[in-house]
């Protein structure tokens, strides 16, 4: 930021409060030495912003909560950090037509909470739903425990407010059931990464809701097993609305946390849910037998809400356990759901060939793992082990036919691989998009388009 210009908006002048705002959740993230840092209170402030930055060349990066994992919402050097958390109005819930209307910054657990209180249902369910934000959600294309039923936030966005360089004001998608008039550019900004524009507004598609989900969790003594039992749930008529996978190192760090009755001995478990209305008591019977079919050790079947919360209790204590580890790449990677099993036996040879710790976890409904990968951070070698472990997997999944991310998005952490994945033809029309919508490169500079 050059010195004979400044921000003709308030920022953030306290040293404490504006060291939070430098960094997100990635690994290895650090705050540059000089920034600023704007707290939207508006659409008129990111429209300044906007406008200002764009005249000025200066780079801008749009945040939310700050939960990225792959480094989109750090602080860039002699830039902008705008923050959208304060519009975080839910402006309409209409039952009628199946929607809501909420700013970037409402929390996605409060828009899941207001689509309930109408009898209705926001599907889009990441881990970090409690404190993430909606807008973040939209950026990376948010997925979550239910994908393998739901989809992934795109599939549930009709409709946009975006800001783009320079401060223009555009609206994209419709409010109405159906619409195809020009080009999708919602579709564009979703999962954009704040490379195009600044989101501040979202129209969401909403569903009926369904009933208290029922639970049923597996145990097996192979992956082999395990891989034969997901294949089979995901050619069921009825699919269940959560199938989520821990391999044997995933049990044995969530039993160190506490004992939530894993055996140690398995070589994975499967927790499987239905929540189709009318119907979770059949499914989850169906899906047992199933699971025992395709050789589960043992099948566990809740009876009713409560002992369905108790047998995912494991699932859901496998963040903190993981975190209580240490530091790690946590991966994103998502291959066809039928060579998921062969994804694993990767990521346990790249564990063996480099002394390290890796967990592999996820959603194994559609083939979505998020491979732990420890090391010591005091650690030059140990940390460089890991970095190449992490290289090893990602190699892994693009070999079996997936892709770098199902949902966590590039940011910087990943971009190195884009062209890898897409080639740098079509990396060089991505690009062009880009410039078509920020010329002057101002939004989210070095994340994503990889130069």
């Amino acid at each position: 930021m050059s010195t004979d210009t400044s921000l003709p908006i308030r920022t953030v002048t306290d040293p404490d409060i504006k060291a939070t705002y430098a960094v997100d959740q990635s690994v290895g993230a650090t705050a540059p030495s000089q920034f600023e840092v704007v707290r939207a209170r508006d659409l008129e402030d990111v429209v300044e912003v906007l406008r200002w930055a764009h005249e000025t060349r200066t780079p801008v990066v749009p945040q939310g909560a700050r939960s990225s994992l792959t480094g989109s919402s750090v602080a860039i050097e002699a830039g902008v950090v705008l923050n959208t958390e304060g519009l975080d109005a839910i402006s309409t819930v209409d039952p009628l037509e199946a929607l809501a209307v909420v700013g970037p910054g409402v929390i996605t657990k409060d828009l899941k909470d207001a689509a309930a209180a109408a009898g209705l249902f926001y599907p889009p369910d990441p881990a970090s739903s409690a404190f993430c934000t909606i807008g973040g959600n939209v950026a990376t294309n948010a997925g979550g425990l239910c994908c393998v039923k739901y989809g992934v936030t795109a599939d549930y966005v009709r409709a946009l407010q975006v800001v783009l360089p320079g401060g223009e004001v555009i609206r994209t998608g419709h409010r109405t059931a159906k619409g195809v008039a020009g080009l999708d550019l919602t579709g564009l900004f979703v999962g954009s990464e704040g490379t195009l524009g600044v989101i501040t507004e979202v129209t969401t598609r909403l569903v009926p809701a369904p009933d208290p989900a029922l639970t049923v969790l597996a145990t097996f003594g192979s992956l082999e097993a395990a891989g034969r039992a997901i294949v089979a749930l995901r050619l069921e008529r009825h699919l269940p609305s959560l199938v989520e996978l821990l391999d044997r190192a995933a049990v044995a760090a969530v039993q160190s946390l506490a004992d939530y009755g894993f055996p140690q001995d398995c070589e994975a478990v499967l927790l499987v849910q239905s929540d189709r209305p009318g119907h979770t008591a059949d499914d989850v019977q169906r899906y047992a037998a199933v699971l025992a079919e395709a050789g589960a050790v043992d099948v566990a079947v809740a009876d009713d809400a409560a002992e369905a919360d108790l047998l995912l209790a494991g699932r859901r204590a496998l963040s903190p356990a993981l975190e209580a580890k240490g530091p790690r790449y946590l991966e994103d990677v998502c291959v066809p759901v039928g060579r998921l099993t062969e994804l694993i036996r990767s990521g346990q040879e790249v564990a063996a060939r480099h002394g390290l710790e890796i967990v592999m976890a996820g959603h194994a409904g559609d083939g979505n793992l998020h491979p732990s990968i420890f090391f010591d951070a005091d650690d030059a070698s140990s940390r460089a082990r890991a970095h190449q472990a992490f290289t090893e997997i990602i190699t892994a999944a693009l070999r079996l036919g997936g892709t770098i991310t199902g949902e966590h998005g590039i940011g910087t952490l990943k971009a190195p691989w884009l062209a890898e994945e897409l080639g740098e033809r079509e990396l060089e029309r991505q690009r062009a998009v880009k410039a078509l919508f920020d010329p002057r490169g101002i939004l989210n500079p070095g994340r994503v388009y990889w130069s």
